[in-house]
Order: structure tokens, then sequence, then C-alpha cells
């Protein structure tokens, strides 16, 4: 495994990825398989909710897609599981037979494929009648608290901040649209709910030093254009938003999760 791909891996997870573990075991027990079903975990990535389904789901199978090999790379080293195999493939073309799984799950993906209406089709197209369809994503323009801290901080102090906030840059990630992406693939009795997850902080710079770490990350990315006082002015003002900061503190971190019946 190339070294930069684990440390990525370790910036994401001092980052999100700790939070994003906690959503997925609430999604995957909200999703109500029957036990023994085979699953299809599109866009697996490292293998956050492959790793939930084993943990709480006891399924015969499960079967992970992601485009990047190098993160079916790391996946494969990570999930300790017979019954778990990893495959590179296009969520929006997935490379398995039709109604060949009970169910198909899109965990933080449906905002980055190409086009979020084929990938939720993909989901269906694997299934057979009765099986269950799942997807989740960040509220990003909500109460994705972790996140919008630093964007609404941000774009108060630079107009620039739009163009690169991630509730500009994915605004599907709303209830309604992702029941409307279900019903449009003839998913029925759909529905949505909120995953909070409760993010606690031992103090602001375990909040703030692995945020501005993760260089994969668009808050990093964003910090990047700015010069060492435009990047302070907006820490500062982060600061300021946050109640006792230099205390332990707790954030919201929401997701939308949605799921439907073949």
């Amino acid at each position: 495994m190339h070294p930069r791909l684990w440390t990525q891996a370790a910036e994401y997870e001092a980052h999100i990825g700790r939070w994003s573990r906690v959503a997925a075991r609430q999604f995957v027990t909200w999703l109500r398989v029957r036990p023994g079903s085979r699953w299809l975990d599109a866009g697996c990535g490292t293998g956050a909710v492959t790793q939930a389904i084993i943990d709480l789901a006891t399924p015969v199978a499960v079967t992970g897609v992601d485009a990047s090999a190098s993160f079916v790379e790391l996946a494969r080293e990570r999930v300790f599981d017979d019954r778990a195999a990893f495959i590179v493939g296009d969520a929006c073309a997935l490379p398995v037979r039709t109604r060949s799984y009970e169910a198909a799950v899109a965990g933080l993906v449906l905002q980055s494929v190409s086009d979020p209406r084929v990938a939720v089709a993909e989901l269906a197209r694997v299934l057979g009648p009765g099986d269950v369809a799942g997807a989740y994503v960040w509220d990003f323009a909500g109460e994705m608290q972790l996140l919008r801290r630093f964007w609404d901080s941000a774009r108060s102090i630079d107009p620039r901040a739009i163009e690169h906030d991630v509730g500009e840059r994915y605004p599907m990630c709303r209830p309604e649209t992702l029941l409307a992406l279900f019903q449009g693939a003839g998913l029925r009795d759909s529905e949505a709910c909120a995953i909070d997850v409760v993010a606690r902080f031992r103090g602001f710079d375990d909040y703030w030093t692995p945020m501005v770490a993760d260089s994969g990350g668009a808050i990093a990315q964003y910090l990047a254009t700015l010069d060492e006082r435009g990047q302070a002015a907006i820490r500062d003002r982060v600061r300021a938003s946050i109640p006792s900061a230099a205390a332990p503190f707790e954030l919201i971190a929401r997701a939308w999760a949605v799921r439907g019946v073949r």
C-alpha cells in the first residue's frame, strides 16, 4: 500500500471518518434488512459501511464496489471477514448481475457520482422484488455543524468562500431530493430520516487541527488559496462561533438517509 494513501486515510479518519463510521452503523440498523441477505455496498471507499453491515446485519455476503483501485485495496486490508469482497467499478455502471442482491446501499456517495439518478437506478437494478435500497449523504447545507461552523465563518469574511462551500457544491444533499431520486427509480415505500451523530471534541484544537490537515478535503484546499493572515482571520472567527471552545464541546454531524423497496 502506498504510504500517501494511508496518510490520506488517516487524515480523513481524524477529520470526518470517525463520525462517518458512527453514521454508517445507525444507517445500517435503520434499513431493517432481514438477516442472511446478500448486500452490495456501492462506492464503498475504505469499507466503513461494509464493516457496519458485517457487524450489525448478519449478512451472508457483502460486495463492496468503488471506482478507486487504491480504496478497494485499502478496504481489503481493513475489513477482515470472509463474507466481504471488494471490486473496482463505477457506481453508475455496477459490474454485477441484475437481481443478484437483497440489499443495495450507497453511503456518502451520491453527491460525488457523475449522475445520481443513474446510480440509484443501478441500486434498484441489482435487487429483486421486495428487496431494499438505501443511501445517505451529509447534510452539507444544514446541520452538518462540523463543516457549517467553518463555511459560515469563512463566508462572513471572504465572499469567494461561497465557491468552495460544500453546501453550495452539493445541493442534492436534501431529503426531498433523495426521496425524488428513489421514487424516480421505481423504489416504493420510500422514506427519509435524519441521522445525527454527536461529535465530541476535547477543545478547539481537537476540532480545528484534523480539519485543516485533511489535504483531500475542501476546507484544506480552500485555505491553501489564502495567505497566513486570511487563514488566521477565519480560524479566529470559527473559534468565536463555538461557545466555550477552550473546553470540551459537542457539535452535530447530521446525515440524511433514504430507504426504498424494489
